[in-house]
């Protein structure tokens, strides 16, 4: 009976965790908000790229704290809505729910891996814009419209960043 039974490739004394020093953990962020504030503006088609949730997502992941994940997504969403003309709260919520989730799943998958890092961000990214759509439109009554193509593409767009990005950020991570 035990033959049928396979053994987990890693428990959950083996999961890495991760820390980052506090230059680190506070330019990171505040570097990411900034780059998205005003590159767009010279550079339009950057505007497809979200680094605020890049970075949400990456320190959630590799630190694989909820609680963590929880507080930065919500000051990372919350500092980045101070940036916009719309509604305090609307990339708040949005990231504060992808840094919870990111955080239960960093825990229990490989997200070091580059493939998993682009699956990951590519749902987290779909996520991420369905709460700030939901949001828009249910709560703050904003007549926008959702464009499947472009969500995907703009998934896609993020994911190949972000497994390029997070392999430049794992050289500042430092285990806990």
């Amino acid at each position: 009976m035990s033959e049928l039974v396979a053994p987990h490739p890693r428990s959950r004394e083996q999961v890495e965790v991760y820390s980052f020093s506090w230059p680190v953990a506070i330019v990171a962020p505040l570097l990411a908000i900034f780059l998205q504030a005003f590159i767009p503006i010279k550079i339009h088609f950057f505007d497809v790229f979200d680094l605020p949730l890049l970075v949400t997502i990456y320190f959630a992941m590799s630190r694989r704290n909820p609680i963590t994940g929880l507080l930065q997504g919500s000051i990372i969403g919350l500092v980045q809505d101070s940036l916009t003309r719309d509604m305090i709260g609307m990339y708040g919520i949005a990231k504060t729910l992808v840094g919870f989730a990111a955080s239960q799943l960093g825990a229990k998958i490989d997200s070091d891996n580059p493939s998993s890092r682009f699956l990951l961000t590519l749902g987290f990214y779909i996520g991420h814009q369905s709460v700030y759509f939901l949001i828009a439109r249910g709560m703050v009554r904003q007549p926008i419209e959702w464009h499947w193509a472009h969500e995907m593409l703009g998934a896609v767009a993020n994911a190949l960043l972000a497994v390029f990005l997070f392999a430049v950020m794992d050289r500042f991570r430092q285990r806990a």
